[in-house]
């Protein structure tokens, strides 16, 4: 599709809740398909690009009334130009309603509006080994996250540096394990190629790609291995997630995981989004948070899974 060069409008802040977030009508660029019904569109919006830390998402609707409420999506990854400066932003989804439907229609010149960056983002990794398990379209938030680990791409001046390892001994190694139902879900992870010390372990669970079988397979035989991760960053099916945050329970591993609970507002005023968390104190022994607040990135062992 062809690409514009138009200039997002001035941004509008939003309420104290997230800090950083602000409302912003800008142009659809482009998009390009990723695999089946999944597709990663590009906006130019350098304002909000810059402020995005891997692991956020952001609101987004077509100008109108039709959808009126708008839908989150994940950061898939910040675009630079020739002298490195960040002009815009990715994000990745797949079509399964009537929105994500327009959506595929979109075109360079689309006007949009958006607010963000929304959530907390992912912890900025300090290991020697990361694992990152997606499940479906779960695995778009580790192409930003890889990159930050490697050290190829800086977030947010504010609070985020460049990794760097305590023996110098080079950028940590990065393994993602991907799983989806059948071969012709498989996205294209082109994205991904090139990065140093980086692995991929794809899964399907028909057998009709990669290793046959769920991915939690793979990523249990991964915690028991000689090169075990020191740290599990997850998104994905919730059965998936739950199923990955009980390995890494049982292998004392630390695991984070992003969830993907539909909301309507994304900044903490519906509380539509809310997820059940560990809380001692309360008589059922858990208690509620917002997932767009809160999260959506949560450890895996604070979370109450009922």
């Amino acid at each position: 599709m062809a690409s514009s060069s138009a200039s997002a409008e001035a941004p509008y802040h939003l309420c104290g809740l997230v800090p950083h977030a602000r409302q912003y009508q800008a142009v659809v660029i482009e998009q390009r398909a990723l695999a089946d019904h999944t597709y990663a569109v590009r906006v130019h919006c350098p304002e909000l690009a810059r402020e995005f830390v891997p692991g956020q998402f952001l609101m987004i609707r077509q100008r109108g009334t039709d959808p009126l409420l708008g839908r989150p999506f994940a950061l898939y990854d910040t675009i630079v130009d020739s002298d490195g400066q960040v002009t815009a932003f990715e994000f990745a989804y797949h079509v399964v309603g009537k929105f994500t439907g327009i959506m595929s229609d979109w075109r360079a010149g689309t006007r949009v509006e958006m607010w963000g960056p929304l959530g907390n983002g992912f912890p900025q990794f300090s290991g020697q080994h990361l694992l990152c398990v997606g499940g479906g379209i779960g695995y778009t938030p580790f192409l930003a996250v890889t990159r930050e680990v490697k050290g190829l791409r800086t977030y947010r001046a504010e609070g985020r540096v460049r990794h760097s390892t305590a023996s110098g001994s080079g950028s940590p190694k990065v393994t993602l394990c991907y799983g989806v139902q059948t071969k012709s879900l498989l996205a294209d992870l082109s994205d991904f190629e090139n990065f140093k010390d980086f692995d991929v372990q794809i899964s399907t669970d028909d057998g009709s790609a990669g290793r046959p079988g769920f991915v939690t397979e793979t990523v249990a035989d991964l915690l028991q291995g000689p090169d075990r991760p020191d740290a599990v960053y997850c998104c994905g099916p919730m059965p998936m997630m739950r199923a990955v945050a009980k390995l890494c329970q049982q292998a004392n591993a630390e695991c984070w995981v992003s969830l993907e609970t539909p909301m309507a507002c994304g900044f903490g005023a519906c509380f539509s989004c809310v997820t059940r968390v560990k809380d001692e104190s309360s008589e059922t022994g858990w208690d509620y948070r917002r997932t767009c607040v809160e999260g959506p990135i949560f450890p895996a062992d604070s979370l109450y899974w009922g």
